[in-house]
């Protein structure tokens, strides 16, 4: 736990509308102030100009609809950077199953839109990972930021 909470930390002081890993899930999520929609198109543009590779789109909300379902705007991107998911991956095989890595955009009940994601701290404890901790502080600096600009 105490290293989530320096994760925590770390990130407050990058966004005050973020909210920690607070309850062992490993997820951080950080308010965004525009709608699903718009946080996903502007983070999906930042990615490209950013030259990092979109793999997918999933668009939740879509896909309910097309068996009569009703789900508030959810949409995952899948996206990722071979210079950054190789080494991790050479640190410890099994973080490929949590690479490439994937942004969650949801609504909640109020109406809110958010972005989460997988806090790089829990992938490193989960995974065991050892002597990639400048990996790891790059990817939760990317993240953070990727995040931020596209919820801002």
């Amino acid at each position: 736990m105490l290293k989530y909470i320096s994760a925590s930390i770390l990130a407050l002081s990058l966004s005050s509308a973020l909210i920690a890993d607070d309850n062992g899930t490993g997820l951080v999520s950080i308010k965004s102030q525009h709608t699903v929609n718009q946080t996903a198109d502007r983070f999906e543009s930042i990615l490209k100009k950013k030259g990092i590779n979109v793999f997918a789109r999933v668009d939740h909300e879509q896909n309910a609809e097309k068996v009569a379902l009703k789900l508030a705007p959810t949409q995952v991107i899948i996206f990722g950077n071979p210079k950054i998911g190789t080494p991790l991956m050479q640190c410890s095989k099994t973080v490929a199953i949590d690479l490439p890595q994937k942004a969650l955009f949801w609504q909640d009940d109020k109406g809110q839109a958010w972005v989460t994601y997988n806090a790089p701290a829990y992938l490193k404890e989960r995974h065991a990972i050892k002597g990639c901790d400048q990996v790891i502080t790059k990817i939760s600096n990317v993240l953070a930021n990727l995040t931020r600009a596209a919820a801002n």
